[in-house]
């Protein structure tokens, strides 16, 4: 058999249901990029993009053949989103991790959203929220409402990592506490188990960065320019 196809169709058999590999293998390539976040290493990114490429498969469940049989528009569509705004965070973190004197060779200097930046992302994750729930109910997604959430969340927070505001942790805990049930009921139950590991994960992560901007010395963001990685100077 095809090794692709193999890999799309192995299953694990635990009490009864049917567990995808992929599923597994996916959220470990997530847990594992998160971990490269929180470290500020450029390897996080290109190692989420290939999580991002499994999940596709497994949140498009009618059309790869999942036990699920379910269309999760939401979830599927923010794996594509994940790898557009990932391999702009690629980008950014590798020119700044060239561009770095240091021994540590981080991809980003982690820094707080300016009061004007907080306004937009909750702007953005309201406006946001209602027009993709608009959108998913249409496509006959799961859960529209709170896959719009999650998508939403999703975006603003991949960008703000990118971007190394410290308040993109916080808007990954607001997508975990809507992500666990809706996957649940769902029967996706790995990525349920890896939002709830992610989210004890995440705190941790904020807790981390918190304390780089103490050691920093960091004030409010607008006090500060941004950060040497987003700028278009060479």
């Amino acid at each position: 058999m095809n090794p692709f196809l193999a890999l799309l169709d192995a299953k694990l058999h635990i009490a009864g249901s049917e567990i995808l590999w992929r599923e597994i293998v996916g959220n470990g390539f997530g847990m594992a990029s998160a971990i490269g976040g929180m470290r500020r290493r450029v390897w996080a990114w290109p190692v989420g993009i290939a999580g991002n490429a499994l999940l596709f498969t497994v949140f498009v469940g009618g059309v790869f053949n999942t036990p699920q049989q379910l269309n999760m528009a939401g979830q599927a569509g923010r794996q594509l989103m994940f790898v557009a705004v990932s391999a702009y965070g690629w980008w950014s973190w590798y020119r700044y991790a060239r561009a770095e004197t240091g021994l540590e060779h981080r991809g980003v200097d982690p820094r707080w959203a300016s009061a004007r930046e907080r306004w937009l992302l909750v702007a953005a994750m309201a406006v946001g929220t209602v027009g993709f729930a608009q959108v998913f109910a249409w496509i006959g997604s799961y859960g529209p409402w709170a896959e719009a959430w999650i998508f939403t969340g999703s975006v603003l927070a991949t960008y703000g990592m990118a971007r190394g505001w410290a308040e993109f942790w916080l808007i990954w805990i607001g997508v975990d506490i809507v992500g666990i049930p809706l996957l649940v009921r769902a029967g996706y139950y790995p990525s349920a188990v890896l939002y709830l590991v992610y989210a004890g994960f995440v705190a941790w992560g904020f807790t981390v960065w918190v304390r780089t901007l103490r050691r920093a010395g960091s004030g409010p963001a607008d006090q500060h320019p941004p950060s040497p990685a987003l700028t278009t100077s060479p």
